[in-house]
């Protein structure tokens, strides 16, 4: 449905995205993601045709809406966009505002589509107020419904839920992800908050300073990821010193770490072990042991940074029923499958 091709942008004489390529299936849900100003939200517009590419292609339904000689207009790619602040309009009810972008329809089909469109994003309890009398996530729903009332080929969401509650986002998104996976709706979303991205996307983007990193999904973006930069943006952990014992162990302060499968390293090569915090398992008869230097309170778990005796730290997630002061050593050990080595 969707596929970039070496696509270049510069904006004021700047190279802001770089050579990216990226591929989308028909119905399927991706997430560029990355820190402010890594050019995430200029390739999100260059695909909506708000933005014109220096060098490349952006192919939509496999039709080229870029190009020096004609490029397609942005009404007319096919594309549906919600804005980061939503953009409805003040003095039109939320039906009128699903209603604006019905053109090529007319009278009981037109009618018909909008009370369709309604019951589908959960709107039509609503439908007859104003914006300002709307929550949030109520907003968001007309914002998506009028977006898809034309039934565009893709969905763009720059920033969706950046205004609502963060103790929301999270479920906001997985309601928006299965209302799209019903539609069929491919979609591309902008956001800057890897929970978000985890909860809504079946493809997920790393952009860093206008390049992309990685296109993979989640798992393999937190547990596979291809470059140390990923691996430090992507949750949490820390890496390890090492050495490559042969292709399937390194050997670290925490002991001989083995992985289930080759970690491509040569034996003797000075490595970087990634350990993320649930691979160190808190256990009281462990004769390795750590210091409690940090903790926090996550409800089910406590987030521990743990000293070990060269003075390194680690990250540790526990059972919150595990409570341990700050300088008491605890008992730990490893527990890593898949060994993420970096030289």
């Amino acid at each position: 449905m969707l596929e970039v091709r070496n696509l270049t942008v510069m904006l004021d004489g700047k190279s802001v995205v770089s050579d990216i390529s990226l591929r989308l299936e028909r119905g399927d849900i991706g997430c560029l993601l990355g820190p402010s100003g890594c050019g995430k939200t200029t390739l999100l517009r260059t695909i909506a045709g708000f933005v014109q590419p220096r060098s490349g292609e952006v192919r939509i339904n496999e039709r080229c809406v870029t190009g020096p000689a004609a490029p397609v207009p942005a009404e007319r790619r096919g594309v549906g966009m919600v804005f980061q602040d939503f953009a409805l309009f003040p003095h039109l009810t939320a039906r009128d505002n699903i209603d604006f972008g019905l053109h090529e329809l007319a009278g009981r089909a037109r009618q018909d589509r909008i009370d369709e469109i309604a019951r589908t994003l959960e709107v039509a309890d609503f439908q007859h107020r104003h914006p300002h009398q709307l929550s949030g996530g109520q907003q968001q729903r007309v914002a998506v419904a009028r977006a898809l009332a034309p039934r565009p080929d893709i969905l763009l969401l720059d920033e969706p839920f950046s205004n609502m509650d963060v103790e929301l986002r999270e479920q906001i998104a997985r309601e928006l992800r299965m209302i799209l996976k019903q539609a069929g709706m491919t979609t591309i979303l902008v956001t800057h908050n890897q929970l978000e991205a985890f909860a809504m996307a079946d493809e997920i983007g790393v952009i860093r300073d206008g390049a992309l990193l990685q296109w993979d999904n989640a798992f393999n973006l937190y547990h596979r990821p291809a470059g140390p930069q990923i691996a430090e943006f992507i949750g949490e952990g820390v890496f390890l010193d090492g050495t490559a014992v042969n292709a399937t162990e390194v050997a670290t302060e925490l002991g001989v770490l083995i992985s289930d499968i080759p970690h491509g390293r040569a034996p003797n090569t000075e490595v970087s072990v990634l350990v993320r915090p649930d691979d160190i398992i808190h256990d009281d008869v462990s004769l390795k042991t750590a210091t409690v230097r940090d903790k926090v309170f996550r409800g089910a778990e406590f987030l521990y940074t743990l000293a070990l005796p060269s003075g390194t730290r680690i990250l540790s997630l526990v059972p919150s029923h595990h409570d341990h002061a700050i300088g008491e050593k605890i008992g730990i050990r490893p527990e890593i499958d898949h060994l993420v080595v970096f030289e």
